[in-house]
């Protein structure tokens, strides 16, 4: 496959992605440019131990991880918010659609330890499935299911308990 053809396929899913984790359409657009750059410069090293998808998806994480540390920024939980969630219940998507409750989720999330906070944000954002999960962690894809219901139990505990503080 040409590098275009990956582009044109890929990249909207990867915006969406890095859009996910860093919440700013600026931030998300020029990371997404760089993952590209970057993957064009090694798209020889690509083995194929995954799926290419989930390849660029690492190269878009490291690239948000890189572009946090050299412009010293730490995520905020005030950015735009997270209006492409999926969401599998109603609680979850009721909750999404109000800004509000978006920012109270990105706070909630943010504050989830590993591996809950990493999983639920491949499954939600980079819409990968729980093996491809699994295989990225080196384990089943029972685990990976787990850790993503452990995780949406645990930002919908956050936020019946905010609810309850107003």
């Amino acid at each position: 496959m040409e590098f275009e053809q990956i582009y044109r396929a890929y990249f909207k899913s990867v915006y969406l992605y890095v859009m996910g984790l860093c919440g700013n359409e600026h931030m998300a657009e020029e990371i997404t440019s760089e993952t590209f750059f970057k993957a064009i410069n090694s798209i020889d090293s690509f083995r194929g131990d995954c799926e290419l998808r989930v390849w660029l998806y690492k190269i878009a994480r490291n690239t948000y991880c890189s572009y946090l540390k050299k412009n010293k920024r730490v995520s905020s939980i005030d950015e735009p918010d997270l209006q492409n969630i999926a969401a599998e219940d109603d609680l979850m998507d009721t909750q999404i659609g109000k800004q509000e409750d978006a920012r109270q989720i990105r706070k909630i999330l943010h504050e989830l330890s590993e591996p809950y906070k990493e999983v639920f944000m491949w499954r939600v954002f980079g819409e990968l499935s729980f093996k491809e999960i699994g295989d990225l962690y080196g384990k089943s894809d029972n685990w990976a299911c787990v850790a993503y219901h452990r995780a949406r139990k645990m930002i919908q505990r956050g936020l019946e308990e905010n609810e309850h503080e107003k």
